[in-house]
């Protein structure tokens, strides 16, 4: 007998009108479709994030990993001059099971070149605007955002930080980072206050959190990043993309540094990457959209189970 799927037949019908409007969003403004290999023989750094390894006979006894994102082969198509491109694709994330996260998911990816974050903020809106319809839509800062919610910003002294969570009742570990507090303040408390009707934009990550994008000038200096949340669910996240092959072969290789030193697995750079990089990335700005969880937002379900044909499930659930 057939496997149940996770989405009743409406839904996935509503789900397929959502992807032909996400693929017409994109033709009215000439931006390519692409696809690019999901099988890597480099894998992410991110200490947030690990690949799920696979093995090929044909490609003889090296590991290679699934992608958690499409952004490093589609950069190499943004460095060989691709122009503005797009990709819906299944992406892979170990490590990832709940309501709101699956190890298999569809991601939504999207580059322009000459923007800068602000400019790609625009147009995220814009896109869920067509998706969802018009729902209300904040900006803040994430340094306003974390002080809105304790009454200090991100460059407070972690003491301080600490003992603002306590106060709220937040029990935090000995011995954690700087960076590392800030996470649990924005996971726990920040994004718990944001209107769970509403779309939320934070910019301007701190330096520290600046992942794949570049730095913005300023005092203190942040990163050029930004994430949107739908109440307290992450859609989107997108940065004004770093350019500097060296910087980014220096962040990559701290990361893998820190994931050596806690014992993690530690997968090789993506040269390919980074000679790209080296050629030349133009000038861009890039966003990754869940669109497992777009579709739940925008159709009201309480997960992304309801939204997806099938779903992974842990041993013996």
């Amino acid at each position: 007998m057939p496997r149940v799927a996770s989405a009743s037949l409406a839904t996935l019908r509503r789900r397929a009108e959502i992807n032909a409007r996400i693929r017409a969003f994109f033709a009215a403004r000439d931006v390519l479709e692409v696809e690019t290999p999901a099988l890597s023989a480099a894998g992410i750094s991110d200490l947030a994030l690990d690949s799920i390894t696979a093995s090929s006979r044909s490609l003889g006894p090296r590991l290679h990993y699934l992608h958690t994102s499409p952004e490093y082969a589609m950069k190499r198509l943004l460095a060989a001059g691709s122009g503005d491109i797009y990709q819906l694709c299944r992406v892979f994330r170990d490590d990832e099971l709940g309501r709101w996260h699956q190890p298999e998911f569809t991601m939504l990816e999207w580059y322009r070149v000459g923007w800068d974050d602000l400019q790609l903020m625009v147009e995220v809106g814009d896109l869920f605007r067509a998706i969802v319809g018009h729902r209300r839509v904040t900006r803040v800062s994430y340094s306003e955002a974390l002080e809105q919610a304790i009454g200090v910003g991100a460059a407070a002294e972690t003491g301080q930080l600490i003992e603002r969570l306590a106060r709220r009742g937040v029990d935090v570990p000995a011995g954690l980072s700087h960076d590392a507090v800030l996470d649990l303040a924005f996971a726990t408390v920040v994004v718990e206050g944001f209107a769970h009707d509403a779309l939320t934009f934070v910019h301007d990550y701190p330096a520290s959190q600046a992942a794949l994008a570049r730095l913005k000038p300023g005092t203190p200096t942040v990163a050029a990043r930004f994430e949107v949340f739908a109440g307290t669910i992450e859609l989107a996240n997108g940065f004004h993309e770093l350019t500097d092959a060296v910087e980014q072969r220096r962040r990559f290789e701290s990361e893998l540094a820190a994931r050596a030193s806690t014992g993690r697995h530690v997968p090789p750079l993506d040269e390919a990457l980074l000679a790209a990089l080296a050629h030349g990335l133009p000038d861009c700005a890039g966003v990754a959209v869940g669109v497992d969880r777009l579709v739940a937002f925008a159709l009201g379900l309480d997960g992304v189970g309801p939204a997806m044909s099938f779903t992974h499930s842990a041993p013996f659930d």
